[in-house]
């Protein structure tokens, strides 16, 4: 089987509108969480990570002078618009493309019918934006979608359908996805501690990133990263809470591991789902302990961006690949003393350490659930 190498990657955050200022701030253990004062969000003060509209729009000015995307979409633009800068060897007209988003530009809803508030709207702007003679696939699969279309992506080209796949992922901080979190009662008034006794529930955030997958390991110009294995479960648990036993999380897994060929202990770093809800911690810590993966180092970068849905989990296996070429764990933010019933080894402090291996979990209400093997190979 084909191996599938991350070779470049973008984030566009409230950490910054490049991976490197984003590394650089997670380094610093700085947090795009703030308290938002935003009536076209939410009609009350909360505590959110939101992209500055500004910075933002300066940034789209550089790169054109058509300002009727959405916010989302220009996000999506820009991110893979500086992927493309970058690695002027990527031909994205003969490459398969793979949008993750769970809301897409779902602000459109709002008091009007809008055709860019279905999801397809994205995958044609893309399409028409880069000129291509193909349609991008769309992949909505609540918030495993970036995991997941990190893993089909490196299935569409080990069954030969592309050399190369970009996937994008983006979602939006908006008035909708508020809303449903509020009416659970999950929303933290205050910046989210994942897996920390002290914890009081989610931050939401807003992010874009992008990530070039090939098998073309000429096209590999740092450290080869692979995804080594991948796998996908659904335990149908309910509508919106996780498995009490971590049924789909482990299957997932265990699958990914067996993949890979490898054994629990190989594994380096856990960067968890980490979502700071009392359900989603505890059946992670489950599902990582019913493994063998008790004892890995283990963080959530949720307490950095907050929750960006569609767009956590891609960023977050950005974030791994980078630690495994610069061998740095980042800490746990918030973490002050577990808050799970099953011990797990949450970093509460930045770690120089050798790295080989990263499991990348995700989990997602309809009780899916992803795991991907991110490895560094030695050429």
């Amino acid at each position: 089987m084909k191996k599938v190498y991350i070779v470049a990657d973008n984030i566009i955050s409230p950490l910054g509108f490049s991976t490197e200022e984003n590394i650089t701030n997670l380094r610093s253990n700085c947090t795009g969480i703030q308290k938002v004062e935003d009536d076209n969000i939410w009609s009350e003060t909360f505590y959110g990570a939101v992209i500055n509209n500004d910075k933002l729009s300066k940034a789209w000015e550089i790169i054109s002078e058509n300002s009727d995307y959405s916010k989302l979409e220009k996000m999506m633009l820009l991110s893979l618009s500086k992927l493309l800068e970058e690695n002027p060897q990527l031909d994205i007209i003969k490459s398969g493309i793979v949008i993750s988003t769970t809301k897409g530009n779902i602000n459109n809803l709002r008091g009007k019918s809008d055709e860019k508030a279905y999801l397809s709207s994205i995958s044609r702007t893309i399409q028409k934006y880069f000129k291509l003679d193909h349609t991008p696939k769309v992949l909505s699969n609540a918030c495993i979608s970036g995991g997941l279309a990190l893993a089909i992506g490196k299935r569409m080209i080990q069954s030969e359908l592309f050399e190369d796949v970009v996937v994008i992922g983006g979602d939006l901080l908006s008035e909708f996805t508020l809303s449903g979190f509020f009416s659970f009662q999950a929303v933290s008034p205050a910046p989210c501690k994942p897996f920390c006794k002290n914890r009081t529930g989610i931050s939401l955030g807003e992010a874009a990133a992008c990530a070039w997958l090939s098998s073309n390991i000429e096209n590999v110009t740092k450290e080869a990263i692979s995804i080594a294995g991948d796998a996908s479960a659904n335990d149908a648990n309910h509508i919106s809470g996780p498995s009490r036993t971590g049924e789909g999380l482990y299957i997932s897994i265990t699958k990914a591991l067996k993949e890979a060929n490898l054994d629990s202990d190989q594994i380096d770093h856990i960067t968890a789902h980490g979502t700071a809800t009392p359900y989603n911690d505890e059946m992670e810590a489950i599902a990582f302990n019913r493994a063998g993966l008790q004892n890995v180092p283990l963080n959530s970068l949720k307490g950095y961006y907050g929750h960006t849905l569609g767009a956590s989990a891609l960023i977050e296996s950005i974030v791994a690949r980078h630690c495994l070429i610069n061998n740095e764990l980042f800490a746990s933010l918030g973490y002050e003393e577990l808050g799970v019933s099953k011990s797990i080894n949450v970093i509460a402090k930045n770690q120089n350490k050798e790295l080989n291996r990263v499991l990348k979990t995700a989990s997602g209400f309809g009780g899916c659930n992803v795991a991907l093997i991110i490895e560094k190979e030695v050429l």
